[in-house]
């Protein structure tokens, strides 16, 4: 493979460290005491799968994250601050994106109906996708530094 200014493995990196920030991004724009203190984050998503084309997303909303809202909000936000870090050091890479890849598929599902969302999470999610099967965290990351995954 020829590549321009960084080999191939390098720029795989740079796509998984790109990743990363984007999830970061997404953790810092986010109102934390509107999702913690007030609930919105959840009762928006709870809006959105109550009006959803397909019965499986309003059912599975209703049954696994209605009933604990205040928990699902913590995992929401922290996730992506997760997913994020992990990215960004290389660090538990394969597990952050599949964790990554899932919740972008969540996501992608639950907001069926809003393209600019959906443009987002399939990019991300095949970002996730070229940098595991790629196995992006042989360059610049903590995985390889200390021998994981390798």
């Amino acid at each position: 493979m020829q590549t321009i200014w960084l080999g191939g493995a390098e720029w795989l990196a740079v796509l998984r460290i790109g990743l990363g920030l984007w999830w970061l991004e997404s953790w810092r724009h986010k109102d934390k005491k509107g999702w913690f203190e007030r609930g919105t984050g959840i009762a928006w998503a709870a809006d959105v799968a109550g009006r959803h084309r397909w019965a499986a997303v309003h059912t599975g909303f209703r049954r696994i994250v209605a009933p604990r809202p205040k928990a699902m909000a913590y995992l929401v936000v922290y996730a992506e601050l997760a997913l994020g870090l992990g990215l960004i050091a290389g660090f538990l890479t394969p597990v952050a994106l599949a964790a990554g890849l899932l919740l972008n598929l969540l996501y992608l599902v639950l907001m069926i109906h809003d393209w600019a969302e959906q443009g987002q999470n399939a990019m991300m999610a095949l970002i996730s996708l070229v940098a595991l099967f790629a196995m992006s965290w042989q360059t610049w990351s903590l995985d390889e530094a200390i021998g994981l995954f390798l």
